[in-house]
C-alpha cells in the first residue's frame, strides 16, 4: 500500500493568523469547520492586493487596473476548473455560495424541465439548501418529492433505489453529510439514477475542502459548493454543471454583463459562463477562491483527507470513553468525512457549547440545518465537532476533557 505523507500541521496552523489568538485567556480549539473555515494569509492577502492594487471591475474595461482584474478573477475560474476536474472552466459558474448554486439550478434548469407528476429524489440527511429550494418547485409545478432514508448507521438505504427512481426526473443529494459525516456513494447513485433517465444534483459542499473531486469521473450533471469551507473567502461559491445543460438552460438574473446585446425589447445572452453571472462580481471573493485552491493544492488533497480520517478515528474513539455519549453517523473512518456529531444525556447542546467555549474550544450546537434528520434521530439538535487540516489529536483530547468538564455542572 502505497503512504500519504503526513502533512506538518504545525506549519499549516502557522499560515492562520487566527491562531494567535485567545478565547477566554485559553489558545483557540477551532472545532467548526464545517460550518466556515478559516483563511490562510496567502487567501487574506491575495485580496487585500486586489484591493490596494488594482481594483476595478472586470470584463468591461480596456486599461491596464481592468484587465488585470479580468485576468485574475478569470484564472481563479481555471484553478477551480482545475481542482475538480471539470472538462472546461466554462462549465464553472460563480455563485454567492453553493445555496444560490442549487436554487440556480432549481429556478433556471427546473422550471424548465421539471413538470406537474415528475418526481424530485431526496435523502433524509440534506441540507436546507438541499431541500427547500425542491420543495418550492415541487409547490410551484406540481412535482413530487421522495426520500432515499438512512439507516441508524447513517447510511443511506439503497435497497429500494431502483424503485424510488421510476419516474423520477432529478435525484440530488450531498456527497458528504454536514451533520453525519457519512460519504455517500456518489457514482453508484448516479449510475443508477442514469439508468432512470433522471438527471443527479450533488452538494459538494462538504467534500471538496476535504477529498479530491472529480466531477468528470464521478459522471454527475450538477455540483455545486462554497468557498468559505474550503479555507476560501465567504461571498463565492461554485455551481459546475454540463456544457450542454448550461447551454440550453435560460438565464438565472437579467443585468449587466450577462447580455450579448440588448436593444429595447428583446436581448441575446452572454456566452457561458457569464450568462448566469449578472451584474459586478464577487471579484476579491473570487480571487480569494483562486487563492485558496493553490493552497489546497499545496498541500495535496489525498494528504488532507488522510490527515482527517486519522482525526476522526481518534475522535470516535476518544469520544466513546465520555459517560453516556450517543455518536451519530458511520463507525468506519473510510465513509466517515470530518464532521462528527454527538449528544450527551441531561446536557442541551447549546448548554455544552457554552462551557466548553469557557475552554477557548469553538464547537457547533443545533440542528445544523438538517431539521428533517434531527427528527429522524429523535433529537432537536446535535453537538458538532468538525476538523480540518489546522486541528490536532491534543485538540480532541482537550474538547474531551472539556466535555467531561462540563458533565459535572449537570451531575
Amino acid at each position: 500500500m502505497i503512504q500519504t505523507r503526513a502533512i506538518d500541521v504545525e506549519s499549516i496552523r502557522r499560515d492562520f493568523p487566527i491562531f494567535t489568538r485567545k478565547v477566554n485567556g485559553k489558545p483557540l480549539v477551532y472545532l467548526d469547520s464545517a460550518a466556515t473555515s478559516q483563511k490562510p494569509d496567502g487567501v487574506i492577502e491575495s485580496m487585500n492586493d486586489y484591493y490596494r492594487r488594482y481594483n476595478a471591475n472586470p470584463h468591461r474595461g480596456v486599461y491596464a487596473i481592468s484587465e488585470e482584474a479580468t485576468a485574475a478573477y478569470e484564472s481563479a475560474r481555471q484553478k477551480v476548473a482545475t481542482f475538480i476536474q471539470a472538462p472546461s472552466p466554462k462549465e464553472i459558474v460563480f455563485t454567492r455560495n453553493v445555496t444560490e448554486a442549487i436554487n440556480l439550478v432549481r429556478y433556471s434548469w427546473g422550471r424548465a424541465n421539471v413538470r406537474a407528476g415528475d418526481r424530485i429524489l431526496l435523502t433524509e440527511m440534506e441540507h436546507h439548501s438541499n431541500l427547500v429550494p425542491w420543495q418550492l418547485l415541487a409547490r410551484e409545478v406540481g412535482a413530487q418529492l421522495d426520500f432515499l432514508y438512512i439507516d441508524d448507521d447513517g447510511l443511506l438505504r439503497l435497497e429500494d433505489l431502483d424503485r424510488k427512481l421510476e419516474g423520477a426526473r432529478l435525484v440530488a443529494f450531498t456527497h458528504q453529510s454536514n451533520t453525519l459525516g457519512t460519504i455517500n456513494p456518489v457514482k453508484a447513485i448516479t449510475q443508477a439514477a442514469h439508468r432512470a433517465g433522471a438527471l443527479v444534483l450533488v452538494d459538494g459542499a462538504q467534500a471538496v475542502p476535504h477529498m479530491a473531486v472529480n466531477v468528470a469521473d464521478l459522471g454527475i450533471d450538477f455540483y455545486g459548493f462554497s468557498g468559505h469551507k474550503m479555507c476560501g473567502p465567504t461571498g463565492i461559491g461554485v455551481l459546475w454543471a454540463r456544457r450542454a445543460l448550461l447551454e440550453a438552460m435560460p438565464p438565472f438574473m437579467g443585468g449587466g454583463d450577462m447580455i450579448k446585446r440588448v436593444r429595447l425589447q428583446e436581448a441575446t445572452w452572454n456566452d457561458l459562463p457569464w450568462k448566469f453571472e449578472a451584474g459586478t462580481p464577487s471579484v476579491a471573493e473570487g480571487i480569494g477562491l483562486g487563492a485558496a485552491v493553490d493552497y489546497l493544492c499545496g498541500i495535496g488533497m489525498d494528504r488532507v483527507r488522510a490527515h482527517e480520517r486519522t482525526l476522526v478515528e481518534y475522535a470516535l474513539e476518544k469520544l466513546q470513553d465520555v459517560p453516556g455519549i450517543r455518536l451519530y453517523g458511520p463507525a468506519d473512518s473510510e465513509i466517515h468525512g470530518g464532521a462528527v456529531s454527538f449528544s450527551l444525556p441531561n446536557v442541551h447542546p447549546h448548554d455544552l457549547a457554552t462551557l466548553v467555549d469557557r475552554e477557548g474550544i469553538a464547537i457547533r450546537a443545533g440542528h445544523h440545518c438538517t431539521q428533517p434528520l434531527m427528527e429522524r434521530l429523535g433529537v432537536p439538535a446535535t453537538s458538532r465537532a468538525s476538523f480540518y487540516i489546522y486541528n490536532r489529536p491534543a485538540e480532541v483530547d482537550q474538547l474531551v476533557e472539556a466535555i467531561e468538564k462540563a458533565q459535572k455542572v449537570f451531575n
